[in-house]
């Protein structure tokens, strides 16, 4: 049984049969939403940003939201290696208690402790991540229109409400009530086009990296919307994840190179309110350059209660189980990354690559 499933677009395909791939290949790596199905690619990375791809000399963008965001500034981190493997850690063992008479902690709680956990993790690693000579960092939120211009509870009710029907009509909804806002550091602009939904573009520099990593991260009803990010437009920023959860974006129009998508299943869905529309999971042209990295479904059967980490677990189960779970199924995946560096090494073969 094979852990690690490799998808490939044609385009990409193409190149690899007469070229291999190799890091100067890689010209952007998307990191998806998904809260801690994201912790699966752990050891993916490790090779990837602590190795592999330093092994090239040109820029590389990193494009995230929510824990791809964290996943992707963590990439820019002076020592990779060491900093992923303190976010695994730290994932899974942060416990935010509930106030007193209730079972779950208030949003105003887990925003609280996030800001920490934001803080203690970064800390002073931020100057040097907005200057990282390779890396271009963009990290992505969502930014209310209209009704949800102002995240007070009423309004993101009837917001989130009118924007997950007139979604399930037509994508091009999203639009009315959510801008898709790119924080990025300076440096080469994104190289794909996002004409899909309207787009606000802010540089990302040390006054506004916390709170727009924050804001990236704030799932509506769990954690508060972050207001008024400074450089953005004014307005609430929520979860980057719920305009691009798995970043199905134009790549095809890129000018030069592919896109490496370490992931955690093999559909890209466009956004978050797309989870139950399964005709928005098929694969696009827009993917024709695109190198996808997955586990097996079957691999992922043989984890903990048959699935990968998810966001319900920490509703399921205690902590101490969930910890424990959690520890043993990204001990596990370090069979992903051993199995594309095997693939490396032996040249890349193509009958050993699936379509996406």
């Amino acid at each position: 049984m094979k852990a690690l499933h490799i998808h490939v677009g044609e385009r990409a395909r193409r190149h690899i049969a007469s070229h291999g791939l190799s890091p100067q290949d890689v010209r952007l790596v998307p990191a998806a939403a998904g809260g801690p199905k994201g912790l699966i690619l752990n050891h993916l990375d490790q090779h990837l940003f602590g190795h592999w791809l330093p092994q090239g000399g040109h820029t590389v963008h990193l494009v995230g939201a929510s824990i791809g965001a964290w996943r992707m500034a963590t990439a820019a981190m002076a020592d990779p290696l060491k900093a992923f493997k303190d976010l695994a850690s730290g994932y899974i063992q942060q416990n935010i208690e509930p106030e007193v008479g209730r079972k779950m902690p208030s949003s105003k709680r887990i925003t609280a402790g996030f800001i920490d956990t934001l803080r203690d993790f970064f800390g002073d690693s931020v100057p040097g991540m907005l200057q990282h000579p390779r890396y271009q960092l963009h990290v992505l939120t969502s930014r209310g229109r209209q009704v949800l211009r102002k995240g007070t509870p009423s309004r993101t009710v009837v917001g989130f409400t009118g924007l997950a029907l007139g979604n399930a009509m037509s994508r091009k909804a999203v639009g009315l009530f959510l801008e898709r806002t790119v924080f990025s550091t300076a440096g080469e602009a994104l190289p794909v086009p996002l004409n899909d939904l309207p787009t606000g573009r802010v540089e990302l520099d040390r006054s506004n990296f916390m709170p727009a990593m924050l804001a990236s991260c704030s799932i509506p009803f769990m954690l508060e919307a972050v207001n008024d990010i400074p450089g953005a437009k004014p307005g609430s920023h929520w979860d980057g994840g719920i305009v691009d959860y798995h970043f199905h974006w134009h790549y095809s129009a890129m000018n030069q190179g592919l896109v490496l998508y370490p992931h955690f299943q093999q559909r890209v869905v466009p956004g978050w309110l797309d989870k139950a529309l399964k005709w928005r999971h098929k694969a696009s042209p827009w993917l024709d350059n695109m190198v996808l990295l997955a586990p097996s479904p079957q691999w992922v059967a043989s984890l903990p209660g048959g699935k990968l980490p998810d966001r319900n677990d920490f509703a399921g189960m205690s902590y101490e189980q969930r910890v424990k779970v959690w520890t043993q199924a990204v001990a596990a995946a370090e069979a992903l990354s051993d199995e594309w560096q095997d693939w490396l090494r032996r040249g890349c073969p193509t009958d050993e690559l699936r379509p996406i």
